[in-house]
């Protein structure tokens, strides 16, 4: 019997056309690393990120500009925007008022009282929610004193803090993001928020490196949140590509049991007995079953001998040797072809799935 995860509810928050929380399933967030002032290339990006797979994206909004971009943008996009603002709250009532389907902000770092009530008056008028988010490295050196040092306990202190603020001004349509680089400081800082909030969490490892690292990084970190049923959006945050993060996402949550849908490829490590390029016929599969909207498992198996074997726990797989290659379904053969057809009747077999 597989275990499933029980999430923790959370009070359900409506970003755009997308809805959060509640009983709906996590969504995948990522960030454009384009010039949110380059309006066509930013369209252009979010698009390719949209045909991934993700379904919330975030801008920078560092200038009035950007912020002005944001209606254009809008109109070229299908998932919700949100924008990124640092320290001027003019930016965030600009971005509201172009648009933005939600606003990222530090109440902490928007300036006085009057500033952030601006913000919030804004956003109220318009029912736009907030994510108020608070990273281990911009922590108060108030409660640095208070703890110690960086902590978890005050990571959930600060993110509060900033909560109880906006609350105070009458609005509670907020999301709450808080992040470290450090995995297992994240780790327990989400666990002791989740105890104090039902506010949806958006989660994340912050800086968590390049494309290797940061994906061992990250999926540590949200396999040990998701899997206590605490999160209600991600994002793997990685130096590259922003498309590798929606991949490494999709991954994340199939692996939890959190998203059907879609094909899993598992493939064996190679040793003496492999016979043909198994990693790179490993990669091609990855790619080419990236348009097919099944729910399987394939295994891309190295050995004739063995693969049949090691392929049974999946839907369908390969095994190639000299020459030749095997078609096999649920550990049984069911075809032998040469073994530069492979990859095509493996597709063969795959689009003819349901028939």
């Amino acid at each position: 019997m597989n275990e499933t995860v029980i999430r923790k509810q959370t009070r359900e928050i409506t970003i755009g056309n997308k809805a959060i929380g509640g009983k709906n399933p996590i969504l995948i967030q990522s960030m454009t690393n384009t010039r949110t002032e380059d309006i066509k290339g930013t369209i252009a990006q979010i698009q390719r990120l949209t045909a991934a797979g993700c379904e919330i994206i975030r801008c920078a909004v560092p200038t009035m500009e950007a912020a002005e971009a944001l209606a254009e943008i809008k109109k070229g996009i299908t998932i919700p925007l949100v924008a990124d603002i640092h320290f001027d709250y003019r930016l965030a009532i600009a971005a509201m008022e172009h648009g933005a389907d939600k606003i990222r902000i530090n109440p902490g770092n928007i300036g006085s009282g009057e500033r952030i009530r601006a913000v919030i008056d804004v956003a109220k008028e318009r029912n736009i929610p907030i994510r108020i988010g608070v990273n281990s490295g911009s922590l108060e050196k108030e409660l640095v004193e208070k703890y110690h040092g960086v902590t978890a306990e005050g990571i959930v202190e600060s993110a509060l803090d900033k909560v109880h603020m906006v609350e105070n001004l009458g609005y509670d349509n907020l999301v709450i993001s808080i992040k470290s680089s450090d995995v297992l400081m994240c780790v327990r800082a989400h666990e002791l928020i989740a105890e104090r909030t039902d506010y949806p969490l958006h989660v994340g490892i912050t800086e968590s490196g390049t494309i290797t690292s940061g994906n061992i990084k990250s999926a540590l970190g949200l396999g040990l949140i998701l899997s206590q049923g605490i999160g209600d959006t991600i994002r793997v945050s990685l130096t590259g590509d922003p498309l590798e993060e929606i991949k490494s996402a999709k991954i994340i949550l199939r692996t939890l049991g959190l998203r059907k849908g879609g094909i899993e490829v598992v493939s064996c490590p190679t040793c003496g007995r492999t016979q043909i390029d198994l990693i790179s016929l490993a990669n091609q599969v990855e790619n080419m079953v990236s348009d097919i909207p099944l729910d399987l498992k394939v295994a891309v198996m190295g050995c004739v001998v063995n693969g049949p074997g090691e392929a049974r726990e999946a839907d369908i797989g390969i095994a190639g040797g000299i020459g030749e290659g095997l078609i096999i379904k649920h550990g049984e053969i069911i075809k032998k072809v040469k073994e530069e057809e492979l990859l095509l009747a493996l597709r063969d077999e795959l689009l003819h799935w349901s028939e």
